[in-house]
């Protein structure tokens, strides 16, 4: 190759030239601009494109890499002065190796192993990003099943919710005898109004347990004492809208062919860990982050109801959260639906004997939800909402047992109050009524 030739390579064949190499022998170069034919410089053969800052074949630029790796001197046999071609070029290793450096070729553009595997991994992982993503077909045929019996069992109007008990906003009250403080109220007085259609206020959790839970132990105390039904002014009609939900997701449950081929005994389980987080992530798809508020149809409640209904801060404070958090992710219809029935499948639960088939149910529906993140998502972030939802979920996790804990509390101060389902739900034996 002449020095003209050399001379005029652009800086993008260079680049090029060094980014090529690579231990892939079949692997073309760059071609040359005119499109026509060119000889390899070393041996004349035809030429593939730029390897080692010079024009050569695929066989000599192997040749060359192989060379400089090599830890031996090569010596002629000749004088050094063997006339390279195509044909004898395996002939002579050091002339052969002479004529490469003479055009050009640079030995310091050879990369080391280390440097080739990490090369290989980047090409790699281009190669997969750019590579379309699809559902395969038992994935959408798992959405479409999700998908259809979350619509026909989560009614986001709440139109069915009819013959509850009212919802009764006053302040908590009790016996006369024991007061000796104003009795708290909501610290927005936003949610004082007696007419549930009409309501729509915003009260944050921080607030509301501050001024709702100051003598909290002494009011549970007298209720004891006294048995005042109406301790807990809101919890008659938060109850009845908890029956509500939870008929609706046993109905989702069962809707589920994996659901129904499991044993009654772990459909139980798997219902009595799940109930309150399906409830919670169905809650959360009519959360509204600006005010606050969950609209359920023509009612919307506040945290400050769920402080009337008896529920304390130990609960109350990380659910806030993790409405927010979740919300703010933005999820869409097919996305909450997999992450109930995620939820619904979880092998951990205590008192479930197919653990093998519940798992492979999970996994399937983990790699579905991954799947369609990567699928129908777009965006720099995207690749972070899987982990985000996951993280959410073991958030909410964490909230169950508290959630039993203060039902049976809320249970013992109000007796007569809570629908025998959710008693169900919340104890540690068994259930028949699925």
């Amino acid at each position: 190759m002449s020095e003209k030739a050399a001379g005029t390579q652009t800086l993008s064949e260079l680049v090029g030239a060094q980014m090529k190499e690579d231990e892939d022998e079949d692997e073309e170069g760059q071609e040359t601009e005119d499109g026509e034919p060119k000889l390899c410089a070393v041996c004349g053969d035809l030429a593939k494109g730029y390897h080692f800052n010079a024009l050569t074949c695929e066989g000599c630029k192997g040749f060359f890499r192989r060379s400089i790796k090599r830890s031996s001197q090569l010596h002629c046999s000749f004088r050094n002065k063997c006339i390279i071609t195509k044909n004898n070029r395996r002939s002579c290793q050091a002339c052969r190796l002479q004529k490469c450096q003479a055009i050009g070729m640079r030995k310091d553009m050879v990369m080391s192993e280390e440097d080739v595997l990490k090369r290989r991994i980047r090409i790699k992982k281009r190669k997969m990003h750019k590579e379309v993503a699809q559902l395969s077909s038992q994935q959408e045929k798992i959405i479409q099943e999700l998908l259809s019996n979350h619509r026909s069992t989560f009614d986001s109007a709440f139109s069915r919710f009819t013959g509850f008990r009212p919802m009764d906003r006053e302040v908590l009250t009790e016996p006369e005898h024991s007061r000796s403080d104003p009795q708290p109220s909501c610290p927005t007085k936003t949610c004082a109004s007696h007419d549930p259609a009409s309501s729509s206020h915003v009260c944050s959790v921080a607030s509301s347990s501050s001024a709702c839970f100051s003598g909290s132990a002494a009011k549970q105390e007298a209720c004891r004492s006294d048995r005042n039904p109406s301790i807990y002014t809101a919890l008659p009609h938060m109850a009845d809208l908890t029956t509500y939900m939870i008929h609706d997701i046993i109905r989702f449950s069962k809707s589920l062919q994996n659901f129904r081929s499991l044993t009654i005994e772990d459909q139980i389980s798997l219902l009595k860990g799940a109930t309150f987080e399906i409830m919670q992530i169905r809650f959360n798809m009519v959360f509204n982050v600006a005010t606050s508020n969950w609209d359920c149809g023509h009612i919307s409640y506040c945290i400050h109801d769920a402080v009337r209904a008896g529920f304390q801060p130990l609960l109350l404070d990380p659910m806030f959260k993790f409405h927010h958090a979740l919300r703010k992710l933005d999820l869409q219809e097919e996305e909450y639906a997999l992450i109930q029935a995620m939820s619904l499948f979880s092998p951990d639960r205590p008192g479930v004997k197919q653990h093998g088939a519940i798992d492979r149910v999970h996994e399937d529906l983990a790699l579905t939800l991954k799947a369609w993140i990567d699928c129908k998502r777009t965006g720099a972030k995207k690749h972070l909402l899987y982990p985000k939802v996951i993280s959410c979920l073991t958030e909410l996790r964490t909230m169950t047992e508290e959630y039993s804990k203060q039902v049976l509390q809320i249970q013992d101060v109000q007796p007569d109050t809570i629908h025998p389902l959710i008693m169900e739900v919340v104890s540690k034996t068994s259930c028949n009524n699925v």
